[in-house]
């Protein structure tokens, strides 16, 4: 008998038990959300807050900027004109590849921005060759970069194959559509300073 009376101890102490909410009636109402005023942000003693209204703490906070960065970058790319060489002249015609992202962070209550984007401009220019001008449509590829890596930044020439250019004339003239990538770095210095101050 004695040793049923202890198992019974034994159960109610080594028994494991979780809250759960028996009934409805005694408990604690749901809060109900509350769209935050100016005046309610403008009542907070607090100092002002980088980000949204509810991000008082300025806990982790991100925003996308995709689309106004793509169009951005678009934009940049499109002003860079036109080039002269010692036998000819081109220029960007057209952004055919803008892919990427571009976000700001808040963090902290700081602010951080980034962005990764790929690039592919279409090139088009006239060049003298063997005493005839010729038409050239090239490509610049810009493979991936980042925030603050413009000064690493590289590009792929391709033209479109003219089986009346030799191949000497068709390494000049690469060489030559390659100056468009300081113009280019000097865009994405812009894009990336604006980006910043948003």
């Amino acid at each position: 008998m004695e040793n049923a009376g202890m198992s019974d101890e034994k159960q109610q102490t080594s028994s494991y038990t979780y809250w759960v909410r028996q009934s409805t009636a005694d408990a604690a109402p749901l809060p109900v959300p509350k769209k935050l005023s100016s005046q309610d942000q403008n009542n907070s003693s607090q100092t002002p807050n980088l980000g949204s209204v509810w991000n008082s703490a300025g806990t982790w906070e991100e925003k996308n900027l995709n689309k106004w960065a793509t169009e951005r970058i678009k934009e940049l790319l499109s002003s860079v004109g036109s080039l002269e060489f010692s036998n000819g002249k081109a220029e960007v015609s057209e952004v055919s590849t803008c892919t990427g992202d571009a976000f700001l962070v808040t963090v902290r209550n700081k602010k951080r921005v980034g962005y990764t984007y790929e690039l592919t401009l279409v090139v088009k220019g006239e060049w003298l060759v063997g005493g005839e001008t010729k038409k050239v449509k090239g490509y610049l590829d810009i493979p991936e970069f980042s925030y603050g890596e413009l000064d690493d930044l590289e590009v792929m020439v391709k033209i479109n194959e003219d089986k009346d250019l030799p191949a000497q004339d068709k390494q000049n003239i690469r060489q030559d559509l390659k100056s468009f990538l300081q113009p280019v770095r000097e865009r994405l210095m812009q894009f990336e300073q604006e980006l910043k101050e948003r």
